[in-house]
């Protein structure tokens, strides 16, 4: 991808199960030439600790995502934000930014988002996202459940996210656990505005459609 087609994405990760999610986007994001701004909760970090293997002490999240990823990681640039630092340039809806990610989002950044809480970095990036009328992605990583969850999708979805269970397909006959990851990081993209060739998208059957 050339420079003057790449973009700026905001991509948060959060404190629920599903850290392949964000490692999938993350590469696909920076595969394809684009800018990441990268925000990790406490929990989120963890996350990618137990179910990724990241060793954060040993190893920056660029090495480690070139390491599982490969080179063409180095084609994307990246910068990585404290979550507690709300004087970053991500959190004025003056910066550059073409939309945001929360992979996995989780019910409380769910929740957060939903009632506008700005505590920290990641919420208040989601809340100028909103406010400025850009995509904003919310993969919801809970099962099953409660009503106050699903009335906060049916909060965000109304002011204008986009809310991505972490659902993924089988009709294109996934392999292996980073093709589950492809295909919801596949969808993200096409939020996005992105093109992709994550997954074979479906073209339809042969059936009599019952």
């Amino acid at each position: 991808m050339s420079g003057a087609s790449s973009k700026t994405f905001a991509v948060a990760i959060t404190g629920a199960s599903g850290a392949i999610y964000a490692v999938r986007t993350l590469r696909a994001l920076l595969a394809d030439g684009h800018h990441v701004h990268l925000i990790m909760s406490k929990y989120g970090r963890y996350v990618m600790h137990e179910e990724q293997g990241w060793q954060a002490d040993s190893e920056s999240i660029l090495d480690f995502l070139t390491r599982v990823g490969g080179d063409e990681i180095r084609n994307g640039t990246m910068d990585e934000h404290n979550v507690n630092d709300l004087t970053r340039a991500i959190s004025s809806g003056s910066a550059p930014c073409d939309g945001m990610v929360v992979v996995p989002c989780s019910a409380k950044s769910l929740s957060s988002i939903a009632h506008g809480s700005s505590s920290n970095l990641i919420e208040r990036t989601a809340d100028v996202t909103l406010k400025e009328r850009r995509p904003l992605v919310l993969v919801v990583r809970e099962t099953p459940m409660n009503l106050i969850q699903l009335r906060n999708m049916v909060t965000v979805a109304e002011a204008g996210a986009a809310v991505v269970p972490a659902m993924p397909a089988f009709y294109q006959k996934p392999v292996t656990f980073e093709d589950l990851g492809d295909f919801i990081a596949g969808r993200i993209l096409g939020l996005l505005g992105l093109d992709h060739e994550l997954f074979t998208r479906w073209t339809g059957g042969g059936g009599d459609g019952t």
